[in-house]
């Protein structure tokens, strides 16, 4: 067959069923346990002034080099959204509602970067915020919701590292130490590394280069410099996650990829995956975020979980496959089709998944159609049966048989089918 003329772009890819059934079905989970928590959905424009995104840090490499970025037609700044907590901010600013403010997303992000198993330049999140409280039990509740969300999944290799970055009185003299602590080292850091310590010292602690590896370890821990205040925050934080009983390990230099975080800062790592690309989620606080924005400072604390990386961990657990999208009854119609198109009609009606054939198909390749399908009950209408107003119910995969039932009977006995196999169901 000849290769199309257009296919999808690198980096981007359609997402066909089964597949894209089990990715609502997994923001269908999240969703659920958000509502549960108090949060309301917000749908955020996919772009966005350009200034909107610089604000999350000037040395991050999602502004400096993978942001898509282009001018509209009204010389306007344009970028698609390289991640969801800038525009969630900058909504917040606009609209001014009640805080605290809880919301949660789902929704694909852009970022030019290069492919690899379960990253892609559009991918999918799924996250909450909530702006205007910096309670440490807010803290608590935001990592808990991700933490059960990934165990209504059935994840069971996820772990939790925490850490805290500091605020503003504790991190200038942390990042003066780390700059000297690096810049006696330059000549041991990757090229990569070199240029990020001229932008932002605090960025080299998530690089995951082999020759940068020794630097970090022997770097100084921002543990040592919090102000008391920030130190408390933090206890209470792990405090509060011992309480509800979920693990955590204190990860003491922990970043994460975006320049707005301070204090609490977390990720969620999967060791069914390779160690390094394993995290599948992560956030923190950004309480300078919304000044930086132009608004008053308001604390905030969220997280993004990224939705092919936790697929790919639940396919090397095994976990959460796709919704089965296999009709419950297949109709086969030999008399012309009007009469399959009133049944599939009437059983979907009573929420029974109907599917049927077309083209004016024979009764034997109508009925391997139903056999294909994966349907456990094919409903017959010959000639026969529509002149006698009745329709043939078959057994396709047990040992049923066949009935005749009439017309007005076959949702009761579709309806008795469908209960009897749930009660067999193991």
């Amino acid at each position: 067959m000849a290769t199309p003329r257009f296919q999808a772009l690198r980096g981007t890819r359609d997402i066909l069923s089964p597949e894209s059934e089990r990715q609502r079905a997994l923001v269908d989970v999240f969703a659920d346990h958000c509502r549960r928590a108090g949060y309301g959905q917000i749908v955020s424009p996919i772009f966005e002034d350009a200034g909107v995104f610089e604000r999350v840090g000037e040395s991050t490499e999602i502004v400096t080099k993978e942001m898509y970025e282009f001018e509209d037609r009204d010389g306007r700044r344009i970028a698609l959204r390289p991640e969801l907590t800038a525009s969630v901010v900058r909504a917040f600013l606009q609209h001014n509602p009640t805080v605290p403010w809880k919301v949660w997303y789902e929704g694909p992000q852009f970022r030019h970067e290069r492919p690899q198993a379960g990253r892609y330049r559009q991918f999918g999140q799924v996250g909450v915020e909530v702006l205007g409280s910096d309670d440490a039990h807010v803290d608590v509740e935001v990592i808990a919701l991700g933490w059960r969300f990934y165990q209504a999944l059935g994840l069971s290799r996820v772990r939790l590292l925490l850490n805290s970055l500091g605020d503003g009185a504790s991190r200038p003299a942390y990042l003066d130490a780390l700059r000297d602590h690096l810049e006696a080292r330059r000549s041991e850091l990757s090229e990569h590394s070199r240029d990020t310590l001229d932008r932002n010292p605090l960025r080299v602690l998530d690089s995951k280069r082999p020759e940068d590896a020794d630097a970090i370890a022997s770097a100084p821990l921002m543990a040592d410099f919090l102000a008391d205040e920030t130190a408390a925050h933090f206890a209470t934080v792990g405090a509060g996650l011992d309480a509800l009983g979920i693990p955590f390990e204190i990860s003491p230099r922990l970043v994460r990829g975006l320049d707005y975080y301070t204090r609490t800062t977390f990720e969620y790592a999967s060791d069914a995956l390779d160690t390094a690309q394993n995290a599948v989620g992560g956030g923190g606080r950004y309480d300078g975020l919304a000044e930086s924005l132009g608004g008053k400072p308001t604390p905030g604390i969220g997280f993004a979980l990224g939705i092919e990386r936790i697929l790919l961990a639940c396919d090397a657990e095994g976990a959460f496959p796709a919704p089965s999208t296999t009709p419950q009854v297949f109709v086969v119609d030999v008399t012309g089709g009007m009469e399959a198109s009133a049944i599939v009609d009437g059983l979907r009606s009573s929420g029974i998944a109907a599917d049927r054939g077309f083209d004016q198909r024979s009764m034997k390749a109508q009925m391997k159609l139903a056999d294909r399908s994966g349907a456990p009950w094919a409903v017959i209408v010959g000639e026969d049966e529509l002149a006698a107003d009745t329709v043939t119910v078959r057994d396709l995969v047990g040992d049923e048989g066949q009935t005749t039932v009439g017309r007005d009977d076959l949702l009761t006995e579709i309806a008795r089918r469908v209960e009897s196999n749930r009660r067999d169901a193991p």
